[in-house]
């Protein structure tokens, strides 16, 4: 059994002379008052985006999957590509210009890519839904591990030099504007830049 150790006649003696000193009767007795063990609700954390921002990362990212898929369409039969396709799916700005380039490029040395790209979302970057052109940056990781360029003629794989990998960190840029010559608004892919491996 533990036993406590004994007060000092000294300090007993001051806890008695504070009692006396208070006129009230319950001087000196515990306080048996409960305490409340109800936890302060705290409030919820706010949401990082309002709905208005949610729905357009929404669509942007719906309208970036199309967009890439229709590049992998167009690369994977360049002579039959059309600008037109590319743009309706949503590549713009000078994206489209590099991405026509690019399936020129695949029609004049007889290639084609065989297998798509595969994309997996990272994150937002930002929103911005003021001005002309609501604007939605997304972080997205690229995968082109199967994925191969092949000769149209021999469907063997062209020789390529040197690669930094097959898996790209981007930084994505979609803009929400009308396609050329018409009113109607919609998302395009306008920018990618890599930022590293993913």
């Amino acid at each position: 059994m533990i036993r406590r150790p004994l007060l000092p006649a000294a300090a007993l003696c001051a806890t008695l002379a504070l009692a006396a000193c208070n006129n009230s009767p319950e001087a000196g007795r515990p306080d048996t008052t409960p305490t409340s063990t109800t936890a302060t609700p705290t409030a919820s954390p706010t949401p990082k985006y309002t709905a208005e921002e949610e729905a357009a990362i929404t669509a942007a990212k719906s309208r970036y999957v199309a967009a890439r898929g229709a590049i992998d369409i167009a690369l994977s039969a360049p002579e039959k590509s059309k600008r037109a396709d590319l743009e309706n799916a949503g590549n713009g700005g000078n994206w489209l210009i590099g991405v026509v380039d690019d399936v020129e490029f695949q029609r004049k040395n007889g290639w084609y890519q065989a297998g798509k790209v595969q994309v997996t979302f990272a994150g937002v970057t930002s929103v911005t839904l003021l001005g002309q052109q609501p604007r939605v940056t997304l972080k997205v990781c690229v995968d082109a591990s199967k994925t191969s360029t092949l000769f149209q003629k021999t469907k063997k794989p062209v020789p390529m030099g040197p690669s930094d990998g097959n898996r790209h960190l981007t930084e994505s840029v979609l803009v929400y504007a009308p396609p050329t010559g018409k009113t109607t608004k919609m998302w395009f892919l306008i920018d990618e830049k890599a930022t590293g491996s993913c």
